[in-house]
């Protein structure tokens, strides 16, 4: 196990942080961090790598303490924000992270992987908002870690330079485990191999991506014909009618097209759409309040 929270909560004065959260990482998982702002995606991460104690439960990263400095050489971090010197270049920032490391990657590949190449000599005063959060997640994979940290990695960037870092994760991240956050559920979609979510210190789910959408999405289907008569009574459907159709948000569509056949209501043109994982999310979190 790579990582692995125990019970562990976390108080800053009278807020609770973080509320006897348990979730793990193993090898080789992208695990995403999902959850509104407060809910202790940040905090989670800084046990995690040794920046804060829990107050009780127990957090262990490659089976020791994260504070224990021979476990932190084997972890990559990007937080949040981070700031670089005005005068130095990218490739002396590079080359003075992999310094403290005993098995750095060799400049030149790093640059390649995050596509820093062509910047290599510029000062990062002069790095454009994406460049610059580029350079600070490159920085997560200059020690080789085996788990990579990353706070918001894309905070701030346009939706192409958002596809542009992930790719760059993603191939740096064959040989890893990378543990995110993010605000961007589509990102949490598309890259993780598992999904946990947090809402107010306490761990709501962790599962995949398609089993959040089964659980909690409303699921919607629509075709042209009358609705039926008992959904109105169903507390757990949505009925509406738009454009000459019937139009059914419900968590069992499968259930109401069951009634439709057995109850021999005439239909034409049945579409069913999966439900969002923003709209799972948002259901989750709804519900925990």
């Amino acid at each position: 196990m790579i990582l692995d929270f125990e019970n562990v909560s976390k108080s800053y004065g009278s807020v609770r942080a973080l509320d006897g959260i348990s979730f793990a990482v193993d090898r080789g998982e992208i695990v995403a961090v999902l959850g509104p702002n407060g809910a202790g995606k940040t905090t989670a991460l800084e046990i995690a790598t040794g920046l804060r104690r829990a107050d009780a439960g127990t957090a262990r990263l490659f089976g020791g303490s994260p504070r224990d400095v021979a476990m932190r050489l084997r972890l990559g971090v990007t937080p949040q924000e981070s700031g670089f010197p005005d005068n130095l270049r990218v490739d002396e920032i590079v080359a003075f992270a992999g310094a403290h490391y005993p098995h750095a990657i060799e400049t030149g590949d790093l640059l390649e992987d995050f596509g820093l190449t062509a910047l290599r000599h510029r000062r990062t005063a002069a790095l454009s908002g994406g460049q610059s959060r580029r350079l600070a997640v490159a920085l997560a994979f200059a020690g080789d870690p085996e788990l990579a940290v990353l706070d918001e990695p894309t905070t701030g960037l346009d939706v192409e330079s958002r596809r542009r870092l992930w790719d760059a994760v993603r191939s740096a991240a064959q040989r890893r485990s990378v543990l995110f956050t993010t605000h961007y559920l589509e990102e949490a979609e598309a890259n993780a191999s598992r999904i946990v979510v947090i809402d107010r210190g306490r761990k709501l789910f962790d599962g995949d991506a398609r089993r959040m959408r089964t659980r909690f999405g409303m699921r919607r289907l629509s075709y042209v014909g009358e609705p039926l008569a008992s959904a109105a009574d169903d507390a757990g459907v949505t009925v509406a009618r738009a454009n000459g159709r019937t139009v059914v948000a419900s968590s069992d569509t499968d259930a109401y097209v069951r009634a439709l056949v057995n109850g021999g209501t005439p239909f034409t043109d049945l579409e069913i759409a999966p439900a969002s994982l923003e709209e799972a999310f948002l259901s989750l979190t709804e519900v925990s309040k």
